[in-house]
């Protein structure tokens, strides 16, 4: 979802960085709206260069159709945040001026829209804010109460931005209020994993991580309780109700298993290593021309997951077959051998689709068939991969 954060001139504006970043890591798109003043205490490159978006700044930028930006971006957002929000901000929203962009945003757009008040705690009892504050909770704004404590004045009292981390929830919690995947819990993996072969150096894949964290990051926005498995990667994980890290195909195949039998689905989204060399206690020497190792099949995490499943009731079960060719004929084998529910394939020879890039093109194999959807972001492939999970577990509760 697309979130339009805006940011007013008081200290809590250092704050609003990290507001941005959680919002990310639950998988939203974040567009920083600042105010002249809020440029004051933080720059907007600060925000830029978290958000991988251009701040907008000031109302009337030049440029082929800039006077109208407000009222394209006022239909997009799915919510509208301001944190910290003055005094001088809740007073123009309450009374309907729109003398800059965030102003006049607020009045275009009718989108949900979020404050997080922050000020002196004199100025906050102060009548003429309380009605502020009223009057726009009467047209539906919500708000996120700020805290008590030590302000930047050196006053002690309520006024006090929140903290980023409630913030977030506040905004998650009118975003997804419900969601169809509520009361599911749901594993993922994600990432390459690396296999030692002395202290030094490791046999690894070209796997980003970017396609699970979709995955995960797309379940949590459904609702689900989400477990996300990953190997070493470099994103920032999404917010999740358990992370847990891993660096081995061995070590990954154990978090799974732990924990496979308490979740609902399990979708393996992992390039985890087929093969492992056995690990030399010190570093191998640079002696001759050639260098010959010796590797071992490493435990087949689906293949567990489905023999298991097929002794007992368990997890729809999803995995992943990243090939480079006859790539359909070898997923539909794949969904046989290990008992998955489905096989999302995809051709990693492809420059634009597959490892550590955005975009993916892949085909979805199951009992009835296989489904190729066109290139796409992974964000959507995610979409597309949880929508057949959700119709998959309906299934399984018509027949309980």
């Amino acid at each position: 979802m697309l979130i339009a954060l805006g940011v007013t001139g008081g200290i809590g504006a250092y704050k609003a960085v990290e507001v941005a970043r959680g919002l990310q890591k639950r998988g939203h798109e974040v567009v920083a709206v600042m105010t002249r003043a809020a440029a004051e205490f933080v720059g907007p490159l600060t925000f830029e260069a978290i958000t991988r978006r251009s701040v907008i700044t000031d109302q009337f930028a030049r440029g082929m159709n800039a006077d109208v930006e407000h009222i394209a971006l006022a239909s997009t957002i799915d919510l509208l945040l301001v944190a910290p929000a003055t005094a001088n901000i809740i007073g123009k929203l309450a009374n309907g001026i729109a003398d800059d962009f965030l102003s006049t945003l607020y009045t275009a757009t009718r989108a949900p829209v979020l404050l997080a008040p922050a000020m002196n705690t004199q100025m906050f009892a102060h009548e003429a804010i309380r009605r502020n504050l009223e009057v726009l909770a009467a047209r539906g704004v919500r708000f996120v109460e700020p805290g008590e404590g030590y302000l930047a004045c050196g006053w002690i009292g309520k006024g006090r931005l929140a903290e980023p981390d409630d913030i977030v929830a506040a905004a998650e919690r009118i975003l997804r209020p419900t969601g169809p995947l509520a009361g599911q819990r749901v594993l993922v993996t994600a990432g390459p994993t690396y296999e030692d072969f002395d202290p030094v150096r490791f046999i690894g894949n070209r796997s980003s991580g970017k396609m699970g964290f979709a995955v995960a990051a797309e379940a949590v926005r459904r609702g689900a309780e989400v477990v996300l498995i990953t190997g070493p990667a470099a994103l920032d994980a999404p917010q999740v109700a358990e992370l847990v890290r891993v660096r081995t195909a061995a070590q990954m195949h154990e978090a799974v298993m732990a924990r496979a039998g308490s979740v609902h689905v399990v979708v393996m989204a992992a390039a985890v290593a087929d093969y492992a060399p056995q690990r030399a206690p010190q570093k191998v020497p640079k002696a001759s021309d050639t260098l010959t190792l010796v590797l071992h099949k490493t435990p087949d995490i689906l293949a567990d997951l489905g023999l298991r499943r097929r002794a007992s009731a368990g997890p729809v079960l999803v995995g992943f077959a990243a090939e480079t060719q006859d790539v359909v004929t070898r997923a539909r084998e794949k969904r046989e051998q290990k008992h998955a529910d489905l096989i999302v394939a995809n051709d990693v020879a492809r420059s634009d689709s597959g490892f550590d890039v955005d975009t993916n093109a892949v085909t979805i194999v199951s009992a009835d068939g296989a489904e190729s959807l066109p290139l796409q972001s992974k964000d959507r492939v995610a979409s597309e991969i949880l929508d057949r999970v959700e119709r998959l577990l309906t299934t399984w509760s018509m027949k309980l």
